[in-house]
């Protein structure tokens, strides 16, 4: 289906708004500059960005637990929740950033048009968070691990709502245990069980976390009790579809009182992959490892190719025939190219 052609007078039109744009963008700028050259804003401190929201910023500094609006000056590439920053306060209390530090690493996702969208920076772990239910989707949590894998941060596997879990630990628990042999880190947790969250908090203690997974699996219910002075809005689990409703739509940051930061990102059903190769996913999965590089052909596919090191250690157990099947899975949905 061919693009419906604009008429002069609408690309007249959309040219007028982008100028006009433009030009109060433009005129923003320089008052800012300005006022930075008149000295009107204070001493430049260092700060980390708490929330983004397009130009805007709220940072916190690193003396207070205070929040300042602040300005993105022009000269800046975007920012993203984590990034440490250096700023300069109005007399007002808001401000505007100058510079950005170095980034440790960055979490990204492709965006619905398969562009890679920066969620948060300098992280030290991924807290990849499913529950009892809504059920699990062992393939959504490879996913998770294979972008953990490809971004060299370490992933944590927490299985939330075990207060719902069977005597024997079910499909879930199982599902746990998998992911331990494999030499993951993994936490149960529940807010409705006394010392529920004593795992969580040991781990997230001293490091900078960020929440992922999901809707409906409780990473706001888990910050609301890890945090009871952040006001979140917690999503109700859908009784008819038990599938829950988005309650987050930004990345933000809060400060734990033992220490440590946690940031909690959108949740999404989905974690897209759309900007690795197939040799990063294969790579993502770490008890691939010992065998890639002894198959019979140097550009094995691991599909029908005889003499494949991975599917012959799949036949001998070696490696779990759900995982492989995973794999397969997130390699058939690549467009291809």
């Amino acid at each position: 289906m061919s693009k419906r052609k604009l008429s002069r007078q609408q690309r007249w039109r959309i040219e007028k708004i982008q100028a006009e744009r433009q030009a109060r963008a433009t005129r923003h700028d320089v008052h800012e500059s300005d006022a930075l050259e008149a000295g009107e804003y204070g001493v430049e401190k260092p700060g980390r960005v708490i929330a983004h929201f397009g130009r805007s910023l709220d940072v916190g500094g690193v003396d207070d637990d205070a929040l300042h609006r602040c300005h993105l000056r022009a000269n800046l590439d975007s920012l993203v929740t984590g990034d440490r920053v250096v700023w300069r306060e109005a007399s007002d209390g808001s401000g505007v950033v100058v510079a950005r530090d170095a980034r440790d690493n960055v979490l990204e996702r492709p965006d619905p048009r398969g562009q890679l969208k920066p969620v948060a920076a300098n992280i030290d772990q991924i807290l990849i968070v499913f529950a009892v239910e809504p059920a699990p989707f062992a393939n959504l949590i490879d996913r998770y691990l294979v972008a953990a894998e490809a971004t060299g941060i370490e992933p944590v596997l927490v299985l939330n709502k075990t207060d719902l879990l069977p005597a024997d630990g079910g499909e879930q628990g199982r599902l746990l245990a998998r992911y331990e042999a494999l030499g993951y880190a993994v936490i149960e947790a529940s807010t409705r069980r006394d010392g529920g969250l004593g795992a969580l908090h040991e781990r997230l203690t001293g490091r900078t976390s960020v929440f992922v997974g999901q809707s409906g699996v409780g990473k706001s219910s888990l910050i609301d009790e890890l945090l009871p002075d952040a006001a979140l809005r917690i999503g109700a689990l859908s009784e008819d579809s038990r599938k829950g409703t988005h309650t987050t739509t930004t990345a933000r940051l809060y400060r734990l009182p033992a220490g440590g930061e946690l940031i909690d990102s959108p949740g999404i059903r989905e974690f897209g992959l759309s900007h690795l190769d197939e040799q990063q996913i294969t790579d993502g999965f770490i008890e691939f490892r010992d065998y890639l590089g002894r198959c019979r052909f140097r550009d094995c596919r691991h599909r029908q190719e005889p003499g494949c090191a991975l599917r012959d250690a799949v036949e001998r157990g070696a490696i779990s025939a759900e995982r492989f099947a995973s794999y397969r899975r997130i390699l058939d949905g690549l467009a291809p190219g």
